[in-house]
């Protein structure tokens, strides 16, 4: 089946036509792409300027006290209360094993047993006083160090991915049309005469 002249003079045309929508979409997604760039860039800059700050101030403000207090109570619990018992513990654990060793130091000399009270409760204390003070220097909280980015600086984040992701999402939809209206990848070609 052949075509007129006419037909094939209209099939070039109609080709002519559909290489340049087919251009001009790509210069279009292009100048799209370069302003999806743009706004992230600028979305980031508005995350460090405004946002970061704003997040930042509010956590010091409302949060921080109630953080920092409750970290004072732990540390107050910690060094003021659970130390010094177990210091006491260890310190009376030690006490009774030096009793024991002196015990068996005394019947191994064959000088008997000897039952003073009073030198194995000052030795429990002594030793107590120092177990605890043993524990405090090891055990004790240290201040925390800031490391890293705070709460503000996920949220910061956690916005910018949005809102990128938003950007995105709206350039998706403008650009995207029905199947018709798309050229196919590969150019048309006039049927062969």
């Amino acid at each position: 089946m052949s075509l007129s002249r006419k037909r094939k003079k209209q099939l070039r045309k109609l080709q002519k036509q559909a290489n340049t929508l087919w251009e001009s979409q790509q210069v279009l997604m292009g100048e799209a792409a370069h302003i999806a760039r743009d706004a992230g860039h600028q979305l980031g800059n508005y995350g460090r300027e405004q946002v970061k700050p704003a997040v930042q101030h509010s956590y010091e403000q409302y949060a921080a006290p109630y953080v920092d207090k409750s970290v004072r109570a732990t540390r107050k619990v910690y060094n003021g209360a659970l130390i010094p018992a177990a210091g006491a513990v260890v310190g009376g654990a030690l006490s009774v094993w030096d009793a024991a060793n002196d015990t068996r130091s005394r019947l191994a000399s064959g000088r008997g047993v000897d039952l003073d009270i009073s030198s194995v409760k000052k030795k429990a204390a002594k030793y107590g006083k120092k177990a605890t003070k043993k524990f405090q220097s090891h055990a004790s909280i240290p201040e925390p160090k800031k490391k890293g980015i705070g709460a503000g600086g996920v949220i910061a984040i956690i916005l910018g991915v949005s809102a990128a992701a938003g950007v995105l999402y709206a350039a998706w939809q403008t650009l995207r049309a029905d199947d018709e209206l798309w050229v196919a990848d590969d150019p048309l070609r006039a049927p062969d005469a």
